[in-house]
């Protein structure tokens, strides 16, 4: 069983209903990145705080970590089923985290998109539990990723053809479910029944959708994971090129 085939089997019957569009997670590259000539000093916390324990919720639908006011402003365009996002993860969250949003010169903003059916229930779920938890139960999920992989494989095509053929409304919990990460979450806080409810919630896997779309006009992006700095798309690349392109832009 192929990730190509649970597509087939049951993206025709949620793309409709959600407008998603099936992007690819790819390693696309551009440039464009800001650059300064000097290095920007480091920026104190509010007393008594750390830069990388604030976490908000952004209007655009985004989770900032950090100084709201960081002179570089950092965007991921992310999937939680992407495998160069999960790659991406296990290399940069500690050096992200700890020295460049410590600094106070980096503000670092997740922002979901919607590859395929898992990332609709996958990002429903990881936002289900409190506005602190999101990043670092994305993290968690990324390395968890494979797992999810090997549960759908395991199914077989009849079982991933009954999640397609269900009602619409039902099928985004049968993923959920079918693939492990009710599970996964139920071990990290997120109850099953509370779990339940937020599968639920069309309004806000709309939202997601509609963020996809926005991101797809506004920033062209096709693949994930795809970085803005300060408004300026640089494309999608691993941690050590963004780390030099934070870099060209002052964080050193």
């Amino acid at each position: 069983m192929t990730r190509n085939r649970f597509r087939q089997i049951v993206f025709g019957a949620l793309a409709a209903p959600l407008a998603l569009g099936l992007a690819a997670c790819d390693k696309k590259a551009e440039d464009g990145a800001p650059s300064s000539s000097e290095p920007i000093a480091r920026i104190a916390p509010p007393a008594g705080k750390a830069w990388q324990d604030m976490i908000e919720k952004t209007p655009e639908g985004g989770y900032r970590m950090g100084n709201p006011e960081a002179p570089i402003k950092l965007i991921e365009y992310a999937a939680l089923s992407c495998s160069h996002c999960a790659e991406f993860s296990k290399e940069s969250s500690e050096p992200m985290r700890d020295d460049y949003v410590a600094s106070g010169r980096v503000s670092y903003e997740l922002r979901y998109f919607m590859l395929n059916p898992f990332d609709v229930p996958a990002s429903l779920l990881t936002t289900c539990g409190s506005t602190e938890a999101v990043i670092p139960l994305s993290e968690q999920f990324w390395a968890w990723q494979p797992n999810m992989f090997e549960n759908v494989q395991a199914l077989g095509d009849q079982k991933l053809q009954a999640i397609g053929e269900l009602p619409k409304e039902q099928q985004i919990a049968a993923i959920a479910d079918a693939s492990g990460m009710v599970n996964f979450f139920s071990s990290r806080g997120i109850a099953r029944d509370q779990a339940k409810a937020c599968l639920a919630d069309t309004a806000k896997a709309k939202a997601l959708a509609d963020q996809t779309q926005k991101a797809s006009d506004e920033f062209n992006v096709t693949g994930t994971p795809t970085f803005i700095i300060n408004g300026s798309s640089i494309g999608s690349m691993g941690w050590k090129e963004l780390e030099a392109k934070l870099q060209q832009a002052g964080a050193r």
